[in-house]
């Protein structure tokens, strides 16, 4: 962004319903894309997070050096950071064995203290106000430790080995609410805005974590037993037609 009309907007949607769809969704197959290749193909939780990582860098790097918003460059980056964060939570609880609780204790501290930072270093972690570089760098931060925490909660919240035992089902019902509360917080309150962002962005990586859990793991674990490939494929295909189809607008940047 180089001249005064082009930092009118920013390179990040504005955050509509649609954007909330589209968010569930991609959080959603974020899980069964994890998974698919973690499990299905076998390659493990270590080597999967090392190939969506790889993947994360290449896209968040393009976005990062896009001079405009780009709605399927976006998407792909927010979709890198569900994948990566599945398999790397996944890694963490598991093959790591801090646990659920380890985990996630873990992931809200580096979420915290990258927050703190990106305040203290750019005066606003607010969406609106992402202008520069360094800013976009903190958000995509921001997200990706939020999508893994994110991962971490699901599990803990839904898994009766380790976890607090309310099942896939059970776990997206809590999550749900978790939202409705943050959205009738956003109509009826003057909570920060900002916090509220935050806050809704962070409730929906569990619920489509729990969802994705919900559509692809055996009957004996709670879950319906779908195909991972297909239900990717199906949650990938309305991602891109709700990206192509769907207005989307950048978000407009206030003055600093």
């Amino acid at each position: 962004m180089t001249n005064t009309s082009e930092q009118r907007f920013g390179k990040v949607p504005e955050a509509t319903l649609i954007f909330w769809m589209i968010k569930i969704v991609a959080t959603t197959l974020g899980e069964t894309g994890g998974d698919a290749v973690t499990m299905s193909m076998n390659l493990g939780y270590l080597v999967g997070t090392a190939i969506f990582a790889a993947l994360f860098v290449v896209a968040v790097a393009a976005q990062i050096r896009a001079t405009r918003f780009h709605p399927f460059l976006f998407w792909a980056v927010i979709v890198a950071t569900t994948t990566a964060g599945t398999t790397l939570a996944d890694f963490m609880d598991r093959s790591l064995g801090v646990g659920y609780v380890g985990g996630a204790s873990i992931l809200f501290a580096l979420l915290l203290a990258t927050i703190a930072l990106w305040h203290r270093v750019c005066g606003t972690v607010s969406v609106a106000s992402i202008s520069s570089r360094t800013g976009e760098a903190f958000y995509w931060a921001t997200i990706m430790f939020s999508q893994t925490l994110g991962t971490a909660l699901g599990d803990w919240v839904a898994d009766s080995d380790g976890g607090l035992g309310l099942g896939y089902e059970g776990g997206a019902i809590v999550f749900a609410v978790g939202l409705a509360l943050v959205a009738m917080a956003y109509v009826w309150t003057k909570v920060s805005r900002t916090f509220l962002f935050w806050a809704a962005f962070i409730l929906t990586r569990p619920l489509g974590a729990t969802i994705g859990d919900l559509l692809d793991k055996p009957h004996a674990s709670g879950g319906l037993a779908l195909s991972r490939y297909t239900a990717s494929a199906v949650l990938g295909a309305f991602i891109i037609l709700g990206v192509a189809l769907l207005p989307q607008k950048a978000e407009r940047l206030t003055p600093r």
